[in-house]
């Protein structure tokens, strides 16, 4: 009962190579996805391309408990997608793939099986399973919202000059933020 399998579909209006960069740069999750990722560090950087990257993660969705765990890249393929092996509060792996669509977008799946540790989890999945899933599939939601902002926010200062970009970055709202910080 511990053990949990989430798929998760995003589209977004980007490339798949401004998604596959974004989301490699976890020194930034905590910035643009503040309401899941309250505090990201790369304790190792990995090789070039990415592969054993690890990183120490604490991270949270709406419910009031908070998640430490840590992530090792273990296979890149630039711009299609990578995989990820954690360990600490859950374990398992998982795997970001991006897709093309026809109209220059991006089709993003997230294949995630994980076995809870942490104890609430791993002691209460029995009972409160609907509970933690849902509370996962609130915190990718988030997720997508917040890499829609963030990919807004980094063409428009891409696109236009130091006025222009002040002036267009005021009309983005900020990405969700976190409940019960």
């Amino acid at each position: 009962m511990r053990h949990y399998h989430f798929i998760t579909h995003w589209h977004v209006s980007a490339t798949c190579e401004e998604v596959y960069r974004l989301l490699e740069d976890v020194d930034s999750l905590a910035a643009w996805w503040p309401s899941v990722y309250l505090d990201v560090r790369v304790t190792k950087p990995g090789q070039l391309g990415g592969v054993g990257k690890e990183v120490a993660l604490l991270t949270k969705g709406w419910l009031p408990y908070k998640l430490r765990w840590r992530f090792r890249v273990t296979e890149t393929d630039f711009p299609t997608g990578f995989a990820l092996e954690a360990s600490g509060d859950f374990e398992g792996r998982g795997v970001w793939r991006f897709r093309p669509d026809e109209n220059g977008g991006c089709h993003i799946t997230y294949d995630w099986k994980i076995s809870a540790e942490k104890p609430l989890l791993k002691h209460l999945s029995w009972l409160l399973r609907p509970l933690f899933a849902a509370n996962h599939h609130w915190a990718m939601r988030q997720g997508e919202r917040s890499l829609k902002l963030e990919l807004l926010r980094r063409r428009v200062l891409l696109a236009g000059t130091p006025t222009t970009a002040e002036t267009e970055l005021r009309k983005i709202p900020p990405p969700p933020r976190p409940v019960f910080a």
